[in-house]
C-alpha cells in the first residue's frame, strides 16, 4: 500500500486517479483548492494550492507519490497554470530533500511525434486555444527534463481522452503517438488512471515521459 496525494482531485482525470488508487487499497489524499466543493471518491481531503511550493511540500510530506492532475480550463488558463505548476511542484518537493515522494504529472499529447521530427501540434488547422493547451504541457515537459534531482514521470494520453470503459488494458510508448487496433489514438479516462497507478506500483519511467493508448 502506498501513500498517494493527488493534486487536482476534483478534475476528471484527478478524480479517476483517486478512485483507481483507492480501489486498490492505497492510502489516498485528495488535494483541492476548496475542500467544501470536493465531490470525488470518499478519501481524506485537504486544501492545497499547486502554485504555492509550501503547500506542495506540506501535502507531499510523508507520501510515496504525488500526482499532479491540474488543468487550466481553456488555452490561456493552461498557459497560466501548467508550466508554473511544474516549477512550483519541483521547488516544493526539493524542500523535502531525500524524503521527497515520486512526482507523476498528467501531460498532454501535443508534443508526441506523428513522424520523425513532426509533432501532433504541427498538424494544420488546429485552433489557437488547442495549440495553447498543447504548448503549455510541452513547456512543462521541457522544464521537467531539466530536473535531475527528483523522481518525476509525465504520462501523456493518446490524442483522444474522455469518458469510457475501464478495461484495464492498454499499451504504452515513449515519444510517438500511439494508435489502437482500429487506427484511432484514444484512451478512456479510467484506463488512463489505470496506467498511471500501474506506474506508481511498478515504476518503469522515472525521469521520462511515456504515453498510453487503448489496445
Amino acid at each position: 500500500m502506498a501513500g498517494i496525494a493527488v493534486i487536482g482531485a476534483n478534475g476528471t482525470i484527478g478524480s479517476a486517479v483517486v478512485a483507481e488508487a483507492a480501489a486498490r487499497g492505497h492510502e489516498v489524499v485528495a488535494v483541492v483548492r476548496d475542500p467544501e466543493h470536493y465531490r470525488g471518491p470518499a478519501v481524506a481531503v485537504v486544501r492545497g494550492d499547486v502554485l504555492d511550493p509550501a503547500d506542495v511540500a506540506r501535502v507531499a510530506a510523508g507520501r510515496d507519490a504525488l500526482v499532479s492532475a491540474v488543468g487550466g480550463g481553456d488555452g490561456p488558463g493552461h498557459l497560466a497554470l501548467i508550466e508554473p505548476a511544474a516549477r512550483s511542484l519541483v521547488v516544493g518537493l526539493r524542500t523535502l530533500a531525500d524524503a521527497a515522494p515520486r512526482l507523476l504529472a498528467v501531460g498532454g499529447a501535443g508534443s508526441l511525434e506523428t513522424a520523425p521530427g513532426v509533432r501532433v501540434w504541427d498538424a494544420p488547422g488546429l485552433a489557437e486555444p488547442i495549440l495553447q493547451i498543447m504548448h503549455a504541457h510541452g513547456a512543462a515537459l521541457d522544464y521537467y527534463r531539466t530536473v535531475s534531482d527528483l523522481r518525476w514521470t509525465v504520462l501523456s494520453p493518446a490524442a483522444e481522452i474522455g469518458p469510457g470503459e475501464r478495461t484495464g488494458r492498454y499499451r504504452t510508448g515513449l515519444e510517438q503517438l500511439l494508435f489502437d487496433a482500429s487506427g484511432r489514438s484514444r484512451i478512456s479516462v479510467p484506463d488512463y488512471a489505470v496506467a498511471l497507478v500501474d506506474e506508481i506500483e511498478q515504476p518503469e519511467h522515472i525521469g521520462e515521459r511515456f504515453t498510453c493508448c487503448a489496445l
